[in-house]
């Protein structure tokens, strides 16, 4: 795993990265829930996939179930980024979009609707914006539903992250006033770890 880790120096330029491309994603948030949107300071890790699901849980503190969006992406640097919703919350979404009035020209929001729009604005503003910031523009496949009212080793299962190793770069969003939290996970493997520590290098030395 030390080929694909990540300098002291790589890794706060990702975090400052993520931390800028976090900001336009929230306020793409904020105009579609018309809300406030906290943000957290982006954590990054270079973790082994079988022990993703246990450092996530320790970076975030989700204890309950959750649901989750996939949604691939590639230039060199390619992976996959998951919206993890701890499935209590998701409800909160809804009520801040559905119209409370009879006769209103909203209509009910679906929960699996509102999830993905969730999902894409924060994979395609985070992701976007990181890889740009790399000079990478970024190919993304459909964003697909992983699961709902899963556990966090059910969204980590061998199988469903064909990896060994990944890079996991956290951030995440919360409604003011609200108890809904959205979790935007990054994952890469080896070799694309290895692109971006070439990536995070050449910005270095640009600066």
């Amino acid at each position: 795993m030390s080929e694909a880790n990540l300098t002291e120096d790589q890794r706060d330029a990702l975090q400052e990265v993520a931390n800028l491309a976090m900001g336009q994603a929230a306020t793409r948030l904020a105009q579609l829930l018309d809300t406030f949107i906290e943000l957290s300071v982006p954590r990054v890790r270079v973790v082994p996939v079988d022990g993703a699901a246990q450092a996530l849980r320790e970076m975030t503190g989700i204890r309950e179930n959750v649901s989750a969006v996939r949604q691939g992406f590639r230039s060199d640097i390619k992976g996959e980024a998951l919206v993890i919703c701890r499935s209590d919350g998701i409800g909160q979404l809804c009520a801040l979009v559905n119209d409370p009035y009879a006769g209103s020209a909203y209509n009910a929001v679906n929960e699996q609707e509102l999830i993905y729009d969730v999902a894409n604005i924060l994979t395609g503003a985070c992701v976007s914006c990181i890889l740009d910031q790399l000079g990478r523009t970024p190919v993304f496949s459909a964003p697909g539903l992983l699961g709902s009212e899963m556990s966090l080793e059910e969204v980590f299962q061998p199988g469903v992250l064909a990896w060994e190793v990944a890079l996991l770069v956290e951030v995440n969003f919360a409604l003011e006033d609200q108890t809904f939290r959205a979790h935007l996970v990054m994952l890469m493997a080896e070799e694309s770890i290895r692109h971006m520590n070439g990536a995070l290098d050449a910005l270095l030395a640009s600066i």
